[in-house]
């Protein structure tokens, strides 16, 4: 079907991205519809951006470095310490400090002075200060930081009085092809803002965070727009923008942002302890191939497939079986794990969450308690500083809490590696973070507290079974 408007094509290709501007506040899907009079062209997204770009600020992020300069090999050259002395007496390898620093955006969720980012933005920094659309500057203090999600929470230090600020929006409620703006400081060229539509939902396998579920737009995004507002033509928060698909550095059209369901449930976490406490399914979960929906029968693939329950879990409270098809988790579908996860992962501890499931062939609703991962056995963390080939790294007892933290099997027990510190022994010799340590010299390792004594040995040779993913690594290395 086509309409005879008597407009312009370049006007009306202009018309075909002002939809909602005559919408209720709160439009339906029902509501939206496309301007077809010059008058409803001549509409301006100026009123939505003067109500929320006061709200966006800049956030600059600095840390300081220490750099270690090379010594120079003529050191070890008798004759040349005989005549000019050691290193001491030269400014090689003395640590000299430099400062670093990062921009990126933020948006005020409270008056209070509450700034959500990316953490990303002020990862590793020493002081953090933004500065508002007015020009007035202020020091804040990091509150809360989620490596996981990429968001991180900040609160202005100083008293600057009632801020203006965004109002969240439910991002469930978005559809493709709505309107949206990015308000940020692309280049740090000052505040800016873009328009596009959403261009798709749910857009899992990016590659960005632990939680693949993000709003996928066109409205140009750049470096520096980094925590900045993803809003709607409401002037409401549907996102955090977070990432770009680029070969060149600069905007191609395909930008990504956090939904803001998930960004108020991190910031949900700031008015606590700080710290974010997630619901535990305790069960194993698989993407369904076309060949596994093939095997149960289905007409796509669809849902996760549970491949193992842990015991005394929420998962086996349920009464979840190894072979069922989760469809659903509150009503809304699930595709793979990354969906599956935002799912789950977005409602509060204390609640249940409804699952819809497939078994023999007939659909049933089971309700699954959420409760955060048990420790079942006390992380005991400890940082080698031995001379071992452990020297410099983090390492901690595996139960069910440690492995959501670190994003392993929750099945998995022993000794992880939960942190390496850069330049370090363990560092140089390969290890990673997430590396179960199974064996030295054929000796299984049961606690950090074992690894510890063992690492304090010196037994000439170093053989090593490490777990990383689905691979078992074996090596050697000299004392």
């Amino acid at each position: 079907m086509t309409f005879d408007t008597g407009i312009p094509a370049r006007l009306l290709t202009i018309a075909t991205v002002l939809t909602c501007l005559l919408a209720a506040p709160v439009a339906s899907a029902q509501e939206r519809s496309v301007p077809r009079t010059q008058d409803q062209l001549r509409l301006s997204f100026a009123p939505v951006v003067e109500r929320v770009a006061n709200a966006v600020v800049n956030v600059y992020a600095s840390r300081t470095v220490v750099e270690r300069r090379q010594v120079s090999p003529f050191f070890n050259d008798p004759f040349f310490r005989r005549f000019f002395g050691g290193p001491d007496n030269f400014d090689f390898g003395r640590p000299r400090e430099r400062v670093q620093s990062s921009l990126g955006s933020g948006v005020l969720i409270s008056s209070d002075g509450i700034i959500v980012t990316n953490h990303h933005v002020i990862k590793d920094a020493d002081e953090v200060r933004v500065a508002l659309a007015d020009r007035r500057e202020f020091d804040a203090k990091i509150v809360l930081k989620d490596e996981r999600t990429d968001i991180a929470v900040l609160k202005v230090m100083e008293d600057a009085g009632p801020l203006p600020f965004v109002e969240f929006a439910d991002s469930d409620d978005l559809a493709v092809g709505d309107i949206v703006l990015a308000i940020g400081n692309p280049f740090g060229v000052g505040q800016t803002v873009t328009q596009g539509i959403v261009s798709a939902l749910a857009r899992t396998r990016v590659g960005v965070t632990d939680y693949q579920f993000f709003i996928q737009t066109d409205a140009a995004i750049n470096p520096g727009n980094s925590g900045g507002a993803l809003v709607d033509v409401d002037g409401r928060l549907v996102g955090i923008n977070t990432a770009i698909f680029s070969r060149s550095g600069g905007s191609n059209g395909i930008g990504f942002a956090i939904p803001a369901n998930m960004v108020q449930f991190v910031a949900a976490a700031a008015k606590g302890d700080g710290v974010v406490r997630r619901p535990w399914l305790g069960a194993g979960i698989q993407l369904v191939s076309a060949e596994i929906a093939e095997a149960l029968g289905l007409d796509r693939p669809r849902g996760v497939l549970v491949t193992g329950v842990y015991e005394d879990s929420p998962a086996a409270d349920a009464g979840l079986e190894v072979g069922d098809l989760i469809l659903e988790v509150g009503g809304n579908e699930v595709s793979d794990p990354d969906s599956f996860g935002y799912r789950f992962a977005t409602n509060p501890l204390g609640s249940t969450a409804e699952f819809t499931i497939l078994r023999d062939q007939r659909t049933r609703k089971v309700n699954v308690e959420l409760k955060p991962a048990p420790e079942t056995v006390p992380r005991d963390r400890r940082r080698i500083e031995t001379h071992s080939p452990f020297r410099g790294s983090v390492v901690m007892n595996l139960s069910p809490a440690v492995a959501e933290e670190l994003r392993l099997d929750a099945f998995e027990h022993g000794v992880v590696v939960a942190d390496i510190e850069p330049g370090s022994t363990a560092n140089r010799v390969g290890l990673q973070k997430g590396d179960i340590i199974l064996a030295i010299n054929g000796r299984e390792i049961a606690s950090t507290r074992e690894l510890e004594r063992i690492s304090d040995t010196d037994p000439g040779v170093w053989r090593l079974e490490i777990k990383r993913g689905d691979r078992v690594i074996r090596f050697a290395l000299r004392g």
